[in-house]
């Protein structure tokens, strides 16, 4: 899982045009998916969807409450960081994601 996301964030062989899209679109809310587990106490609660919108694709994290705290981390650094790698990924194939944490 890391390989695939590493080689969409470094380009990597990443193919392009819109059924690679769909797949690569899937890598990251994987990649937000395995990241976010590893945060929690509750790791079965935790929700990842991705939305399509008009500026892009939203990925969506819904956890319980007291989860909330340790995906945010500390001055929001944590997300910070997830969202810079994912931005990141998704800029390199004229992409824009972003990540949202709903209560």
């Amino acid at each position: 899982m890391f390989k695939k996301f590493f080689s969409l964030l470094f380009g990597g062989g990443a193919s392009s045009g819109p059924a690679a899209s769909g797949g690569e679109l899937r890598e990251l809310e994987g990649f937000v998916d395995y990241v976010v587990k590893s945060l929690v106490d509750y790791p079965d609660e935790v929700d990842i969807t991705t939305e399509e919108t008009d500026e892009g694709a939203a990925i969506k994290i819904r956890c319980r409450k007291e989860d909330i705290g340790k995906i945010v981390g500390k001055r929001g650094k944590t997300i910070m960081a997830i969202r810079s790698l994912v931005s990141g990924a998704a800029g390199r194939q004229r992409r824009r994601v972003s990540v949202d944490v709903l209560d």
